[in-house]
């Protein structure tokens, strides 16, 4: 009888790692999480299948050896991390601290346990920064904020150790993706949730900063599937994950306001205090190279997308009226 795969994910309680966790059940893993400890533990995201997880508590930034140790995983997803734009502005030190040297202590502890285990990690189009678009592989970086310096960081260790040590290590350099379950720090669940609480006629105004950057926008569900995609293939590289097509801010705030039959002038209100030192005018990817070699394609756009973020946030806001 074959014994299950092992899957270790950092993040699992995020947007990305609580779907890949999902996912990777359905296909029969053994399933190993990391959630950071702290007073209040937030499983949220992953409740329904929290029984089927082993869950481990520690972080990328210390601990994470012993966790290795324990459960020596066939395969390492790493979704933990300081992964807000803006915030990163505020502490930059930690994220750098999480982002990039987090990533250095897994890879030195798989090598220091010579672990026979593929590295899955997170990457970020902010990496590219005011590269002229479409992005891909091949575009060379060009960061304007602590985390996309952190990330570029991590990149190259990734880099780094898949060349010196012949790990399998995969760097997925995912565009932005959304969901039902994104933070509300995040400018597209904070505009969905808005747009319905004022629907509700639980808040009248929303408060929001630059509208006119523009993003090439997926479904993160979507996007962890190209993830297990990337780990199974035969060789490890770099990949670019998106769409293709890009929407300001002003147009997918729009679109959630149309849905909703709401007018965007009489409730939403720009806050300059709400403005990045360094704003990235514009992010498009193109993912040519994992369509044509591994057969991925994003299944959904963004009029379902908000459909399905919007239906999300509505239920949760007439649950908590009852």
């Amino acid at each position: 009888m074959t014994s299950k795969k092992k899957a270790l994910i950092t993040g699992i309680g995020g947007q990305d790692g609580s779907f890949l966790a999902e996912l990777l059940l359905e296909k029969g893993y053994e399933i190993h999480g990391v959630i950071r400890r702290s007073s209040v533990v937030n499983t949220e995201r992953i409740n329904e299948i929290l029984n089927q997880c082993h869950i481990h508590y520690g972080d990328v930034t210390e601990g994470i050896d012993n966790i290795l140790t324990e459960v020596r995983p066939d395969e390492v997803y790493n979704f933990a991390g300081m992964s807000h734009v803006g915030i990163a502005f505020s502490i930059p030190v930690y994220a750098m601290e999480v982002n990039a040297l987090g990533v250095l202590k897994i890879l030195e502890g798989i090598r220091r346990l010579n672990l026979k285990c593929k590295i899955y990690q997170a990457s970020s189009s902010e990496m590219f920064g005011t590269t002229p678009e479409p992005q891909d592989e091949t575009s060379p970086f060009n960061p304007v904020s602590p985390y996309g310096i952190s990330k570029l960081c991590a990149y190259h260790f990734i880099r780094t150790y898949r060349l010196a040590y012949g790990m399998f290590a995969c760097n997925g350099i995912l565009f932005n993706h959304e969901s039902e379950r994104r933070g509300l720090q995040f400018v597209s669940h904070k505009i969905t949730l808005g747009a319905v609480r004022i629907k509700l006629g639980l808040q009248d105004k929303l408060c929001l900063g630059n509208l006119s950057s523009k993003r090439d926008l997926g479904y993160a569900k979507d996007y962890v599937e190209a993830v297990y995609k990337i780990m199974q293939h035969n060789e490890p590289d770099d990949w670019v994950v998106a769409t293709g097509r890009t929407y300001t801010i002003r147009e997918f705030l729009q679109t959630v306001f149309d849905y909703l039959g709401l007018e965007v002038s009489k409730h939403v209100v720009l806050d300059k205090e709400m403005l990045r030192p360094l704003e990235v005018p514009s992010l498009r990817g193109n993912s040519q190279k994992i369509k044509t070699l591994l057969g991925w394609e994003p299944k959904t756009g963004l009029y379902e997308l908000i459909k399905i973020m919007v239906g999300y946030d509505m239920k949760n806001e007439r649950n908590n009226l009852r």
